[in-house]
């Protein structure tokens, strides 16, 4: 279980997280339990007793995410995801949606975060990877200016010699 903690405008007495997100466990149901009664059921304990706005259940087998929200009666409603498959977590300003692909030797379905432009979030590795990759960009385009200048230069030293040697002095 994964907690997502918004810490503007805190109730020093109360600290909740914006978001719980489940992942599917051999406990068949416990995800979905709103049993009042102690030990109150996980749905139950989020959306009544600690009010968090969102709560994401994900079975990373399958790939399936359901997001609920909680309505303004304080029950959780079965969230709509975009065209993109992913759902806004209005107080992050993020979206959340599933990736697939392979991370730390398994290869499978990810849950992973959006920006409001549809930017996906990297994570660590990634972005140490991507701003290699574009360092060394940098780096060959630095370079191949650095031939085109060189070769130019003797370009025109060849030209000025040219011109020398037909007795005219050309300007540098």
């Amino acid at each position: 279980m994964y907690l997502f903690y918004h810490l503007c405008n805190l109730n020093v007495e109360q600290l909740i997280p914006v978001i719980v997100m489940e992942f599917l466990s051999d406990t068949e149901g416990g995800e979905y339990s709103s049993k009042p009664t102690y030990p109150p059921g996980k749905w139950f304990y989020y959306e009544q007793i600690l009010q968090v706005p969102n709560y994401a259940i994900f079975e990373p087998d399958s790939g399936v995410l359901e997001v609920y929200r909680r309505d303004d009666l304080g029950n959780y409603q079965l969230q709509t995801p975009d065209a993109n498959n992913r759902h806004w977590i209005a107080e992050m300003n993020l979206f959340l949606g599933v990736w697939q692909g392979s991370r730390e030797n398994r290869t499978g379905y990810w849950l992973r975060w959006w920006d409001d432009n549809g930017e996906l979030l990297l994570w660590g590795l990634e972005l140490a990877a991507k701003e290699r990759q574009e360092k060394n960009a940098a780096q060959q385009l630095a370079e191949q200016e650095r031939q085109r200048a060189e070769q130019e230069s003797q370009r025109a030293e060849r030209l000025a010699a040219q011109l020398k040697a037909l007795g005219v002095e050309p300007e540098i």
